[in-house]
């Protein structure tokens, strides 16, 4: 079976969700750092644009965005459904969005002031609008309130099981921990006051880190590239033809996030179902790849 590789960095809140279902499947994985802040020249030849971190990569299959990520480990680690049962897929797209829209204010107003320039700047012209530490400083005080109450719902959750997703580990517990990893590692202090008291998220937040991150090895950026290079891409024939899209296989697509990072990434469509779309460019350098976004949290647009 083709390699996983990671194009990551390590403070990634987003890239620990698919570490974390790496350690829970007992996966091997090939680990490339990538800058934290544009610009990102090996990483942009692969996705034809799209900048966010996490990006997996099988060979000449490129898959933007942690949802689609998660969900081909899933398919290709032979996961029979039980890791996704239930409402783990809503419990990721909370955890990416209202949960993460907590989070950042909770942690930038506590050190906003010493993030650097670039930082900020790259992150201005990532989400299209201003990065304002003062803003955040002033609404910390609510969020904080607004985070407790949603990592209580985690406390409560575990009332009669030890993980989210029952006896076992799933899905829904990679993609809840994601924002307690981050603002645990973050904001340590901050992080014990909103949980006091919350003893059964603490004790699950110990069982989740100790699954661990799989067995990962690092690879140079120019390794992967040379990969994707001398791949071709996988077969893809889950298209839907009753898709309310009404869009077709070749045809001339762009494919952009809904909510920030909405550079569109243009190609032609491989197919499009209610769970992923998948377009295929060729880059100068890299040659032909398939690139696969989530269905949710996209927008698909003919030309």
């Amino acid at each position: 079976m083709a390699e996983f590789i990671l194009h990551h960095y390590d403070t990634s809140p987003f890239s620990e969700k698919p570490r974390v279902m790496f350690g829970l499947k007992g996966l091997a994985w090939r680990s490339v750092i990538q800058p934290t802040i544009m610009p990102k020249p090996d990483l942009v030849p692969l996705t034809g644009g799209y900048r966010r971190a996490p990006v997996m990569q099988i060979g000449a299959d490129i898959y933007c965005d942690s949802q689609v990520i998660l969900a081909e480990i899933l398919a290709r680690s032979g996961d029979d459904g039980s890791a996704a049962a239930g409402g783990a897929w809503a419990v990721n797209l909370w955890a990416d969005r209202l949960w993460f829209g907590t989070t950042v204010p909770v942690i930038f107003g506590e050190f906003g002031d010493s993030v650097p320039k670039a930082f900020i700047e790259d992150r201005e012209k990532l989400s299209g609008r201003p990065f304002d530490v003062g803003a955040m400083k002033a609404a910390a005080g609510v969020m904080r309130s607004q985070w407790r109450a949603q990592a209580a719902w985690i406390d409560d959750a575990l009332a009669h099981a030890d993980f989210l997703a029952g006896a076992a580990p799933g899905l829904a517990d990679a993609c809840a921990y994601m924002n307690i990893w981050w603002l645990g590692g973050a904001a340590p202090g901050v992080f014990e006051a909103l949980t006091a008291g919350l003893d059964r998220l603490a004790a699950w937040r110990g069982r989740v880190r100790a699954i661990g991150h799989g067995e990962r090895t690092e690879m140079p950026p120019a390794d992967a590239l040379a990969i994707a290079r001398a791949s071709d891409p996988a077969p893809f024939d889950a298209h839907d033809p009753a898709d309310p899209s009404g869009l077709k296989p070749g045809a001339p697509v762009t494919v952009a996030a809904d909510d920030y990072g909405r550079d569109p990434i243009a190609g032609a469509l491989v197919g499009i179902n209610r769970h992923r779309v998948v377009i295929a460019r060729r880059d100068p350098t890299l040659g032909k790849l398939n690139v696969h976004f989530p269905r949710v949290g996209y927008v698909v647009a003919a030309g």
